[in-house]
């Protein structure tokens, strides 16, 4: 690290102000009492992607990086159901992760790897008090719409309100009645399909925040350490092709290549296909194939003569 960085105060976690989200992490260990069946784990492996994919594709390209257009409505909805990943507002979450690109691996950068080590980039400055808070200036263009600034306010509706559905949900299939929703037909799936479901999204996520930035290969000079990953690509529907996105992050789609897999690129494209979003935002050949802002710059010029002389 070099001696003239001066790096930003962070104030350490108080864990006895953090007590829900660890005991998130413990209520799962509740289903040695309850017991599990094969519909429980049916869930857990549902909401792991299914959470997962709005969080890439709603919470991460549209509110972070506007890499595609949606109506208002269907803006709520995508809201929503990123909310239902417990991990606070959608408004809170795309305002930090603008400022964490503005300042990526940077002593303003609310997480680098790089600078603040791994325990810090993955949870530290989420438990910790200096985050706290929505920047609403960063987050200003969708900040305008009341419903989105209530529902970033009242974040953990959406979460409670899956989990309600869980556990009766669980109560009819593994009991036969939802009403059985107290007993240990239901526990089991709330502690299971959604609990252990929602701590696998949180450290899913946290990971290209903090792996993401140590392992893996750069394709691309990013001026940061930014890395592409298969297998955390394959775990995160797309997101593991990290450095590919921090060069170019208005692209909606982050494997950039044909090869590279991006599952909620994919759902993105079903989406457009039905009309719920459109004007979705590509990756131009001249970043594709470029390795650094010169190469990419010339690139273009070269494309634009080729245009003109053609």
């Amino acid at each position: 690290m070099s001696d003239s960085i001066t790096l930003r105060k962070r104030n350490k976690p108080i864990l006895r102000q953090e007590i829900a989200f660890i005991a998130v992490h413990l209520i799962p260990l509740a289903a040695i009492w309850t017991g599990a069946t094969l519909f429980d784990w049916i869930v857990c492996a549902f909401l792991y992607f299914f959470r997962m994919f709005w969080i890439t594709g709603g919470y991460h390209r549209y509110f972070a990086h506007k890499s595609y257009k949606t109506s208002r409505w269907f803006q709520f909805v995508i809201a929503f159901m990123a909310q239902t990943s417990a991990q606070k507002g959608a408004l809170w979450w795309a305002a930090h992760h603008r400022h964490h690109h503005r300042h990526s691996d940077q002593p303003e950068d609310p997480h680098s790897m790089k600078l603040y080590g791994f325990w810090y980039s993955h949870v530290g400055w989420i438990i910790g008090p200096d985050y706290k808070e929505t920047d609403y200036k960063t987050i200003g263009d969708y900040a305008k719409y009341p419903e989105l600034v209530w529902l970033n306010k009242h974040y953990l509706v959406p979460p409670v309100t899956l989990a309600i559905i869980v556990t009766m949900l669980g109560a009819w299939v593994n009991g036969g009645s939802p009403w059985l929703m107290f007993t240990h037909y239901g526990l089991s799936t709330l502690f299971i399909g959604f609990f252990l479901s929602t701590i696998l999204v949180y450290h899913a996520t946290f990971s290209i925040n903090s792996i993401m930035h140590k392992f893996g290969n750069q394709r691309y000079e990013s001026n940061d350490e930014s890395r592409n990953s298969l297998w955390l690509a394959l775990l995160t529907l797309g997101e593991g092709w990290h450095n590919n996105h921090h060069y170019y992050e208005v692209a909606a789609r982050q494997g950039f290549f044909w090869w590279e897999i991006d599952l909620t690129y994919y759902g993105l494209k079903v989406f457009s296909w039905l009309g719920l979003i459109w004007d979705m935002k590509g990756v131009p050949k001249h970043i594709k194939y470029s390795r650094n802002k010169a190469e990419a710059k010339a690139l273009r010029l070269k494309e634009e003569e080729l245009r003109k002389s053609a």
